[in-house]
């Protein structure tokens, strides 16, 4: 029942927006934007890859802070008498970043991080 009232309401939606709005097609409107700027040449380019790169790294290191949030508010709990211990945590999360500093360092060596 709620994916018939569903796919009702969407119909109804889409139906109502079609009646609704304004159509003045012109040979404008179907150009190619682009932030302003008027497409030049075709949309096949090539990329730096290093664009690609950098971008990942930023993913990575921003999951890597999603992950140290839960972490410290949970280690703050940890003591002796607690499984994981509060050393066990601390280890594994400086094996954590160490992974991350040697990623990183990898690619400060193969110049990903400069910007040209």
């Amino acid at each position: 029942m709620l994916v018939v009232v569903g796919a009702a309401l969407y119909a109804v939606i889409m139906l109502v927006s079609r009646l609704m709005r304004p159509s003045v097609p012109s040979p404008l409107k179907l150009t190619t934007y682009e932030c302003g700027v008027p497409a030049v040449g075709t949309g096949w380019t090539q990329m730096n890859i290093r664009y690609y790169v950098f971008a990942f790294l930023f993913v990575i290191f921003d999951v890597e802070v999603i992950f140290l949030f839960p972490w410290a508010v949970i280690v703050g709990t940890l003591d002796g008498t607690t499984t994981p211990s509060a050393t066990y945590a601390l280890v594994a999360m400086f094996l954590f970043i160490g992974t991350l500093l040697e990623g990183l360092a990898y690619a400060w060596k193969k110049g990903v991080l400069k910007w040209d």
